[in-house]
């Protein structure tokens, strides 16, 4: 047992050749499990320890519904302008490109097309990691654009929301992609091509009160956070104490808000489950 104890004395070991445990080699949820990352990874993120559903990204959503994660992405190279020359503690233009450098992403939203359980698919997916997955100029256009494209060749679409609400460097500009996005959607809705509507922790702001509650179906991660305004701010205005488990997808789904809540680990399968059930065509095994 030799090796559980220190049989010399006196054993120092040079600061610069001290060796550290490489970042990301383990992640720690919020009820404190310890996860090993690539036990994480190979789970789709999700902890085996205790069903946390870890925040992810397009990249990773579109690995998960794309067939052998093949797809085109749509509009890539859009990006954000400063029509209001917005400055608070730096500039609208600087914090974009800051975002831009840190995430290697152009906007807070990626949408492609490609095949799930080969047949075609159209995906909006928000990054909560540039801006807060903030909704601009960028994000209702590109929204739009992909629903557009999904009407235009008859593919069924789905947005993946993950945001802080609309983008407050953009002020009205923002607000008004709450109407253009519904607008598209409404026209997929009348050309009866299904629309389904993933909320990921958070959705929360505009995003909530226009497309992310527009589905043909709606349905969420478990635990995820999803409403309007933040729970502080409902309380201070209604004078009230909130329920518990206020704003989480099971407290929505249990009061109307959402249809289902869908593990990670059966996102694909139940997303082309419900497409079939909608088109009334042969459920695909």
């Amino acid at each position: 047992m030799a090796w559980f104890k220190r049989t010399q004395k006196g054993i120092q070991t040079p600061t610069e050749e001290k060796k550290d445990v490489p970042k990301g080699l383990w992640y720690k949820s919020p009820t404190g499990k310890i996860v090993d990352a690539e036990q994480l990874e190979s789970n789709f993120y999700v902890s085996p320890e205790d069903g946390y559903h870890v925040r992810i990204g397009s990249n990773e959503y579109f690995k998960i519904l794309f067939d052998n994660n093949e797809f085109e992405e749509l509009d890539k190279n859009i990006t954000s302008k400063d029509p209001l020359e917005f400055t608070d503690t730096k500039k609208y233009t600087d914090r974009l490109k800051a975002a831009q450098e840190k995430t290697g992403l152009n906007d807070a939203v990626r949408s492609a097309v490609g095949k799930s359980k080969g047949k075609d698919l159209v995906i909006a997916c928000m990054d909560f990691r540039f801006i807060g997955g903030s909704m601009g100029s960028v994000v209702g256009e590109k929204i739009a654009r992909a629903a557009e494209y999904s009407l235009k060749n008859k593919i069924p679409f789905m947005i993946i929301s993950k945001s802080g609400g609309a983008r407050m460097m953009e002020a009205a500009f923002s607000l008004m992609q709450m109407a253009k996005t519904s607008v598209r959607l409404a026209q997929l809705a009348d050309a009866k091509i299904p629309y389904i509507s993933l909320a990921t922790d958070p959705t929360t702001g505009g995003t909530t009160a226009s497309f992310a509650m527009l589905g043909d179906i709606n349905i969420s991660e478990p635990g995820a956070l999803i409403g309007f305004a933040g729970p502080r701010v409902v309380k201070d205005t209604t004078g009230k104490d909130l329920p518990k488990d206020f704003q989480t997808a099971e407290f929505l789904q249990e009061h109307g808000f959402l249809d289902f809540i869908v593990k990670r680990s059966e996102l694909k399968n139940q997303i082309n489950l419900y497409l079939d059930l909608i088109q009334n065509q042969p459920v695909r095994a």
